[in-house]
């Protein structure tokens, strides 16, 4: 007997591993197949998550093309990004881009609930201009921007979906989210520039914009242009006016020139100057005018909000540094609001 026991021992083995032979052969082909299948799941579930809808894409906006006297109908994610590209460099911080976003859907929101529709025609709730907010859609973006479309799409697409049907409220209510380009170090309370004194557009300090390439600015006019256009006559002096009174965000309140006092902003305006925060000095025939500043200076200083995200500053803390006591909050019933009343 026990010289038949290796022979059966040995033929053991040869039966198992028979056995697993084809259970090894097997075992990858089922691996692989259970890992494309989660594989497919995955991508499906991306895509179908890229395709839900927003509380953007489901508003309407009619938007008027003032150069091509006619309205435009695109969703309210697409108009954002088309104003958003239009009034902030791609190359900005996300978080700044996030921030204009923000503001851009605010303006929209504010500018629905609002009965007086200024500078639109019948059909149409508001204009691509600076009046409004300047818009440039999908084709002209395309010619603008040439091989970099792709990537300064994407990025102010992704910032504009990151704030999804978000809105900016303060009690409450959706605010008067002003920007422009770049402050003198300061922005401007309301009133001080507008009639209106609001709670959350007050002066607030803003030392990134000091370097910001529009912060500076110089330009010559003449003697004649700088009398025709002001209604002054200027004198002969070294001094052309006195500042009277400078506001909270240090700009020029009000200028006696030639003993006629003028508002800082009626100098500006008048003269189209970059700021209201102004020197001159008078040369021969000519003046020299430097600026500090670029815009009115109410609100969000792009610029500013541009240094505040380089330094990791997320588009919240932007917002809330520019707009003082304010809310983000979901807009939901507001953009129900606006769908009701078209």
């Amino acid at each position: 007997m026990l010289k038949f026991k290796p022979i059966i021992l040995l033929a053991a083995i040869l039966f198992a591993v028979t056995l697993l032979i084809p259970s090894l052969l097997v075992l990858p082909f089922m691996e692989e197949k259970a890992g494309g299948k989660l594989g497919e799941e995955l991508q499906t579930e991306a895509k179908e998550a890229a395709a839900m809808p927003t509380a953007d894409s489901a508003i309407e906006v009619a938007v008027y093309r003032t150069a091509l006297s006619k309205t435009e109908k695109l969703p309210l994610d697409d108009y954002l990004i088309g104003v958003v590209a239009a009034e902030m460099p791609a190359e900005f911080e996300l978080e700044a881009l996030k921030a204009q976003a923000l503001s851009a859907r605010t303006y929209y929101v504010k500018q629905m609930l609002s009965p007086n529709k200024v500078g639109v025609p019948e059909g149409a709730q508001l204009n691509d201009t600076e009046i409004h907010q300047v818009f440039k859609n999908k084709e002209e973006l395309k010619k603008q921007w040439g091989t970099d479309y792709k990537w300064k799409m994407k990025k102010i697409a992704d910032a504009v979906k990151a704030t999804d049907g978000q809105v900016l409220t303060y009690d409450g209510s959706p605010i008067d989210a002003t920007f422009f380009s770049t402050s003198n170090g300061f922005t401007e309370n309301s009133e001080e520039y507008w009639s209106n004194s609001l709670p959350y557009l007050r002066s607030v300090e803003s030392p990134w914009d000091l370097k910001s390439p529009k912060f500076r600015s110089q330009e010559v006019k003449t003697v004649a242009e700088v009398e025709s256009k002001l209604g002054v006559k200027l004198p002969n002096s070294a001094e052309i006016g006195k500042v009277i009174s400078r506001t909270s965000g240090n700009r020029v309140a009000k200028i006696d020139i030639g003993g006629k006092v003028l508002t800082g902003k009626e100098v500006r305006e008048k003269l189209g100057l970059r700021s209201s925060d102004f020197s001159w000095e008078l040369k021969g025939n000519n003046v020299i005018i430097t600026t500090e500043g670029f815009g009115h200076g109410v609100g969000m200083s792009q610029y500013g909000a541009n240094g505040m995200a380089t330094e990791g500053k997320n588009y919240q803390d932007i917002v809330k540094h520019y707009y003082k006591g304010v809310e983000i909050s979901d807009a939901d019933s507001m953009l129900n609001k606006v769908t009701a009343k078209k």
